[in-house]
């Protein structure tokens, strides 16, 4: 190895280790809520029993890891504690951290999320995000596109969310801090012409990605649908297999509210990954967990701060590690 590649590698892993030590801050009101709970109950001895059992159901669940999660967690520690023999409640502790970390790769994220790649032979890169408005949608276009532009791609915004007219000017102010192009019209536009409009723009100026905003009216759910079926069916007379993911952006915050809306929105779009914003502002981090299971859907990227450097390539060993108090290879 030359001394080159040895100074990128050090400041690869310089960089890894910020970002893991910012993952692990960013989780504090979370572990605390859940694995220091955890540790409490696992960690004095007891003997597993019933009584145990229950108070560990009772953790996960207002952990906001969900009902159908906890049950399928509880059902792989009972069987593994009788296969394995155990007795000793600290046993089970490594026992649900693994159950975790299984359910998170079981819907693993591509590993192109980590480095900002693209295909060369299928640019552009076309993202469509969605989301209920407040949940962080507009702070995340941005900041994804910052990250795409940093790892030396050429981004271009499409603000297709046409019925706020804040949602355009936020939009505009994030997509000058990111440094990249950003396409609009006026209020009211028809949302899929704006879209057209951006992938048409993004061909002809040779960009790598396009990101597309979208109105976030889920109560509304017939128009939204119509909406977006329109959007997606526009885009593929330009770039026939537009859009190349769909992003539903969620608020950590919420908890189990996020995990409806989950829901809701894969009735009315086909979902390829979660963006999780407001991580660091939660005790509510188990909602991960609970997406992931019942959904069948990966967390691609994390907010986890405010600033623009601050959302994450979801990485489910350093989560759980992160999560546990342990640093893990990752």
């Amino acid at each position: 190895m030359g001394l080159f590649d040895k100074i990128k590698q050090k400041v690869a892993s310089a960089f890894e280790a910020v970002s893991f030590t910012k993952l692990k801050e960013g989780l504090e009101k979370t572990r605390s809520a859940f694995v220091n709970r955890l540790k409490s109950v696992l960690g004095s001895g007891r003997k597993i029993d019933a009584e145990l059992l229950n108070d560990i159901e009772e953790i996960l669940l207002t952990s906001d890891i969900g009902v159908g999660t906890t049950v399928s967690i509880m059902n792989a520690v009972k069987l593994r504690a009788k296969q394995d023999g155990f007795s000793d409640s600290s046993e089970i502790y490594d026992m649900i951290k693994d159950e975790i970390l299984s359910i998170l790769t079981a819907v693993p994220a591509p590993e192109e999320d980590a480095i900002y790649a693209v295909n060369s032979n299928d640019v552009p890169h076309t993202i469509m995000v969605v989301g209920v408005n407040g949940v962080g949608k507009t702070t995340t276009i941005g900041k994804l596109a910052r990250n795409y532009r940093e790892a030396g791609r050429k981004v271009i915004i499409g603000a297709a969310d046409t019925f706020r007219a804040a949602a355009n000017e936020q939009l505009e102010i994030w997509a000058e801090r990111a440094g990249v192009e950003i396409v609009q019209q006026g209020h009211g536009a028809d949302p899929a012409a704006v879209a057209f409009d951006t992938l048409k723009a993004a061909i002809a100026r040779k960009c790598d990605v396009v990101i597309i905003d979208t109105a976030g009216r889920l109560h509304n759910k017939t128009n939204l649908m119509a909406e977006l079926e329109k959007m997606s069916r526009v885009m593929k007379k330009v770039k026939p297999n537009a859009p190349n993911e769909v992003y539903l952006v969620l608020d950590a915050t919420t908890g189990q509210n996020a995990l409806q809306q989950a829901k809701e929105f894969s009735k009315v779009s086909k979902l390829t990954g979660v963006v999780l914003t407001k991580l660091d502002g939660t005790a509510k981090g188990g909602i991960v967990i609970a997406i992931t299971n019942e959904l069948k859907l990966p967390v691609r990227y994390i907010g986890i701060g405010e600033k623009i450097d601050d959302l994450q390539p979801f990485n489910a060993s350093d989560y759980v590690n992160a999560l546990f108090e342990e640093r893990g290879n990752g």
